[in-house]
């Protein structure tokens, strides 16, 4: 870390952050000649912190704030270390922290921590997760009352249709992914294909699989921040938003998943098309805690306005082979990259959890051993399915009482998280739609 200040001699200042319940970094802005002190004893602030609401205010009644005293959590640097921050005019280096307790024990309330039990839980059977995320994202000029596609840095007009893979979307905006692609490549985030999606000025950037679950959720969360702040600097905005646009698809973050064990070997590949037993409990696995985690996947008031049938996001609780009206997708292809789709999450979530709660629930079904029900064929909005719940205050009901959670999270992050969102939930019912759009362009 010291040797990346060193070789970067024009870094003017540092900041630390860490990501709360609802994903927002929080942290601090470290004078440059004061990095040592954060690289080699960590960061403080009160672990009430990573357990705001998404306005950024304390908790009602939280045990973390008054009861004990607002007290003190520790935050390290990750093993991520320094990267820049290309979307500041200051030449600036940021530092991803995470926190605990003063007897280095992990703070349960740090969803990162929740993402390392869980893969802690994999490797304890000698297994990897490899995990890949696509994240859909509009760019909006949301300088009026009315949310509009930015006009084109190139030909000044405004492109008011959704155009699915059409190159000419991608290069009215081919300054924009540019600079993207090259403050990627500085902060070594593995962006890969970009295409424009269905949405009004709807893009969508694939992330690279990795063999290391918690780097694949920093590069998801270090990418919504760099996205968002790169988009400010070009004249408009960047939101991962789950549906702006009333009339037009929402954004999702599919995410793919597959499991190697100690030898390197995809468990979920027996050399057929149908896939491993293995790969079909982790299914029953996932969908058993799909209606329980839908919290996780659909954390906000917005977030429900995306989940509707016909609308390019899942709402029954289904799997199918090749099949993009399904909650859970296997993808074609060669047989040794068989692999998951779970296709539920809006762009808005909080990545740490997400990716949390969809491996903790494949394992818990490679730990039981059932088999799930048969995959679908055809439209899954036209069939009569389980389905998950349909609005924000039943899955925060589902998400507290659900055994498949209690089984992936900590007690402590439960109840947390139910805190955070019931206080959301009150505090959104006195909110008009133009108040919550506001909020959210600028938060998930």
């Amino acid at each position: 870390m010291k040797n990346w200040l060193r070789k970067n001699p024009q870094v003017q200042a540092i900041r630390v952050a860490a990501a709360d319940l609802n994903g927002q970094p929080r942290g601090k802005r470290v004078p440059v000649r004061f990095a040592d002190k954060v690289i080699e004893g960590g960061t403080r602030f009160p672990m009430s912190v990573l357990n705001l609401d998404i306005w950024g205010e304390d908790i009602d009644d939280s045990p973390l704030v008054l009861a004990t005293g607002d007290r003190d959590g520790v935050l390290q640097p990750t093993e991520r270390g320094f990267m820049p921050m290309p979307w500041l005019e200051t030449q600036t280096g940021l530092l991803p922290i995470w926190m605990f307790h003063e007897d280095g024990r992990p703070f349960a309330g740090d969803p990162r921590h929740a993402l390392a039990n869980v893969v802690a839980r994999f490797a304890d059977r000698g297994l990897t997760p490899v995990v890949a995320v696509e994240l859909e994202f509009f760019l909006i000029d949301d300088s009026g009352k009315t949310l509009r596609v930015p006009a084109s840095p190139s030909t000044g007009k405004r492109r008011m249709m959704g155009e699915i893979l059409s190159l000419r979307a991608l290069d009215q905006f081919d300054s924009f992914f540019t600079e993207l692609y090259d403050a990627c490549e500085a902060m070594d985030i593995p962006a890969d294909t970009a295409i424009s999606e269905s949405g009004l000025g709807q893009f969508e950037i694939n992330l690279m699989h990795q063999e290391d679950a918690l780097r694949a959720a920093d590069d998801a969360w270090l990418f919504k921040m760099l996205v968002k702040g790169l988009a400010r600097r070009h004249g408009f905005a960047a939101s991962f938003m789950a549906k702006p646009y009333e009339d037009y698809a929402g954004s999702g973050l599919h995410m793919h998943f597959s499991v190697l064990d100690k030898n390197g070997a995809n468990i979920f590949d027996d050399g057929t098309e149908a896939g491993s037993g293995l790969l079909l409990h982790a299914v029953n696995g996932c969908l058993k805690g799909m209606s329980g985690s839908t919290l996780i996947f659909a954390p906000h008031a917005n977030s429900y306005e995306r989940m509707v049938p016909g609308a390019h996001a899942p709402t029954g609780i289904c799997w199918a082979y090749e099949n993009r009206t399904t909650a859970l997708r296997v993808p074609s292809g060669d047989h040794r990259a068989r692999r998951i789709e779970h296709r539920l999450s809006g762009g808005d979530v909080n990545p740490y959890l997400t990716i949390a709660a969809v491996l903790g629930a494949a394992l818990n079904g490679i730990e039981d051993g059932e088999m799930p029900p048969e995959p679908i064929t055809g439209n899954a909005y036209n069939l009569d399915l389980p389905s998950i719940p349909t609005d924000w205050e039943s899955a925060i009901d589902r998400f507290e009482g659900c055994p498949e959670v209690a089984r992936i999270f900590a007690p402590d992050l439960i109840r947390n998280y139910v805190m955070t969102k019931r206080q959301e939930l009150r505090y959104m019912a006195d909110a008009s739609k133009q108040e919550q759009t506001e909020l959210y362009i600028d938060t998930v």
